[in-house]
């Protein structure tokens, strides 16, 4: 029976790996997490986030900007990440609305479909 996600993965080419760290670790500040030995030579690199874990895996050929597949991470100060997001050149979409939610969508710098999503209270 499932009882919750363990992880969720996105991809970057080989030679996107050391600006995806800097991009996942640096300017969204999660924490790097150690792989296993047995899957450190794959390449790519795991973070967490809040109770569960992204991995960045290595993958070649793959046209990211063409798929609608997304992670959406639930923040409390959506404003301070719009503006960081933007300030390094992100280009921030407005979402389609949903009640009781602030929240909008960006492309990493690597094609991924990225979600900011606030509770209203």
């Amino acid at each position: 029976m499932i009882i919750g996600f363990h992880h969720a993965q996105i991809t970057v080419s080989k030679e996107q790996e050391k600006e995806a760290k800097s991009f996942y670790c640096g300017v969204l500040q999660l924490s790097e997490l150690e792989k296993p030995d047995s899957l450190k030579g794959r390449g790519g690199f795991w973070v967490q986030v809040g109770n569960q874990e992204l991995h960045i895996g290595i993958e070649e050929g793959i046209d990211r900007k063409k798929t609608k597949a997304h992670l959406a991470y639930q923040v409390e100060e959506i404003e301070i990440i719009k503006d960081k997001l933007t300030s390094i050149g992100i280009e921030v979409l407005e979402a389609i609305p949903i009640p009781g939610y602030e929240r909008f969508e960006c492309r990493d710098p690597f094609g991924n479909r990225i979600e900011f999503i606030k509770l209203l209270v």
